[in-house]
């Protein structure tokens, strides 16, 4: 279930009742009433997963789901329980069934300072916003026009800059987010339809640990269902781009520039060099580094120190980069001899 903060859970519908508003076909089931929407590993008798691809057959047929929309093909591993949903777009379907279920809470009116702060420690610079439901924390700074989305959770001694958004947030104490900084936006999720690409609603959350800094211009995605997650002690430098659902460990440090896909893991004490860019669903290793300008697009073990494009392992890097010098250098000599 999406977190009752920041997103309102609509009425329950039966399955009947979504596949005819989302255009599927009912195999069985359609009478049993859906509240909400979730993944397959942890869908729920009253949750609505799918199937997107046959990799997770085995995830499909040990969900809990209470149904599940799968392709024709699929009909016969959907679990015994369940009612199921035929859709040639499954994907597609369950994201239409999602806005039928869950919408997140707008910010249609400003809540009170009082309502929000935790004492007079807490200073709101001229222009502030406050969403209904949030929370800031002793001693904490939120800098000029700067929207606090309703429901959000600041810690205590933050330092928030000017003209930042953060929204579906949950955020530690002694965290510095610089002016710009865009935290909760939706992650970048479409899925593939006859009608052209749908928007996947990103039901998830971020969670600032402790400590962490975020510079000016940066921007963390919400997650699609699970959260996006920064660990305690990370600093981030100005104009980075994390997606949804990435898991960033403690004590990382990330240059300008960086760029994380979706769904990265990476382990505490992981360092990257500016403009470094990394495929989504990969993993780096604890202690880990990658050179400026890389781009990853396989997962890195712990403690090793990676760089180019494709990146490869610094050493292999350095013997390929001699190597392509020395070829070009005799052809060169070659040529002028020839010349000669």
């Amino acid at each position: 279930m999406p977190d009752l903060r920041f997103f309102e859970s609509l009425p329950a519908l039966s399955v009947g009742g979504l596949a005819q508003r989302i255009e599927a076909e009912v195999v069985r089931g359609g009478d049993r009433m859906i509240s909400a929407v979730a993944p397959l590993g942890v869908a729920g008798p009253d949750d609505l997963a799918f199937l997107g691809d046959r990799r997770f057959l085995p995830a499909l047929s040990e969900s809990a789901a209470g149904c599940v929309i799968v392709p024709a093909s699929a009909v016969d591993a959907a679990p015994a329980g369940a009612a199921v949903i035929v859709s040639g777009e499954a994907q597609a379907a369950w994201a239409r069934a999602s806005l039928l279920l869950h919408r997140p809470i707008s910010l249609t009116q400003a809540a009170a300072p009082d309502e929000v702060v935790e004492d007079e420690t807490v200073v709101l610079e001229p222009g502030v916003v406050l969403g209904a439901g949030a929370r800031i924390g002793r001693g904490s700074r939120i800098g000029a026009n700067t929207v606090i989305g309703p429901g959000v959770q600041i810690g205590r001694d933050c330092v928030i800059g000017s003209n930042a958004s953060i929204g579906f947030a949950l955020i530690g104490d002694r965290v510095r987010l610089l002016s710009g900084v865009r935290i909760g936006e939706p992650g970048f999720g479409a899925a593939v339809s006859r009608s052209g690409p749908v928007d996947v609603p990103q039901l998830g959350r971020v969670i600032l640990q402790d400590g962490v800094s975020v510079g000016a211009n940066s921007c963390i995605d919400r997650g699609a269902y699970d959260d996006t997650v920064i660990g305690e002690n990370t600093k981030i430098d100005n104009l980075v781009m994390i997606g949804h659902n990435c898991v960033i460990g403690r004590n990382c440090l990330m240059a300008a520039n960086t760029g994380l896909s979706g769904s990265v893991t990476v382990g505490d004490g992981v360092m990257f060099g500016g403009k470094a860019g990394v495929g989504d669903h990969l993993t780096i290793g604890e202690g880990a580094r990658v050179a400026a300008g890389a781009g990853v697009l396989q997962d890195i073990p712990a403690g090793e120190t990676w760089s180019g494009y494709p990146a490869r392992p610094l050493r292999q890097f350095l013997r390929e980069a001699v190597w392509l010098a020395k070829q070009a250098s005799g052809k060169a000599r070659a040529g002028k001899a020839g010349n000669d």
